[in-house]
């Protein structure tokens, strides 16, 4: 299978609340993280895995990130594995000339990514995709404060339980849980779910958002603890802005 058709491949599985949901892996037991593998051998055998400690990057003259998020947010979905935030409209992340579209966004509690040895007890993914079905992601940190983003509140407000869906009432739109895109980590990772499959650009904001602890304390209970161990750094190179 070409290497195309294999990224819309792992985009349709990602994208799938049915195959996540039915997926025979989980957090822990006996299709926890030490045994994807078995079923899903690039969980194993990838060199360009995520997620990773950001401990070392080298600072290089990179532009702000282009995102263009004009939508909102339709509905949560609770697939077994993750809340997901599926959107509509104009969602749009432009890098290296080409445009990627927000597919949608999911949550991970604590945070997958480390940033300079530190683990944020909530992490975003704004996954995107191109044309060829590539993928792009952003990863957003959140920090419990009593300063919370309100947007974020209000996304949260009512959140669905395992196989469930819950539709928005209220209008949240993608920006508005968003830091600064000023400054960020860029490298080459892949899914951190199963088929864990490579050649993701990840793009790590630097600046956390404040969330409330009573949302971050509904997710994990929603969630339960869904961060994959960090994976090895091996030959990469992390860029900073």
């Amino acid at each position: 299978m070409k290497k195309t058709q294999l990224a819309i491949a792992a985009l349709g599985f990602l994208l799938s609340s049915s195959a996540l949901a039915e997926g025979k892996w989980g957090y822990t037991g006996e299709h926890g993280v030490e045994h994807w593998g078995d079923t899903y051998p690039t969980c194993a055998a990838g060199s360009n895995q995520s997620p990773i400690n950001i401990t070392q990057p080298l600072e290089v003259d990179l532009a702000p990130l282009n995102i263009q998020y004009q939508g909102e947010v339709t509905e949560l979905i609770n697939n077994g594995h993750t809340v997901q935030a599926n959107v509509k409209g104009l969602n749009t992340l432009l890098v290296d000339g080409k445009s990627f579209e927000l597919k949608q966004f999911h949550f991970h509690t604590p945070s997958e990514n480390y940033i300079k040895n530190k683990q944020y007890p909530l992490e975003a993914h704004f996954v995107h995709a191109n044309e060829q079905g590539n993928l792009a992601v952003v990863a957003v940190m959140f920090e419990a404060d009593p300063a919370f983003n309100k947007s974020l509140s209000n996304l949260l407000a009512e959140i669905p339980s395992e196989h469930d869906e819950v539709e928005l009432d209220v209008e949240v739109k993608p920006s508005e849980l968003l830091p600064s895109t000023d400054y960020y980590y860029r490298f080459n990772g892949s899914l951190t779910t199963p088929p864990c499959s490579e050649g993701v650009r990840w793009f790590v904001l630097q600046e956390p958002v404040a969330a409330s602890t009573k949302r971050i304390s509904m997710l994990k209970e929603a969630m339960g603890a869904n961060n994959r161990p960090l994976q090895p750094l091996n030959a990469r190179v992390v860029v900073e802005k």
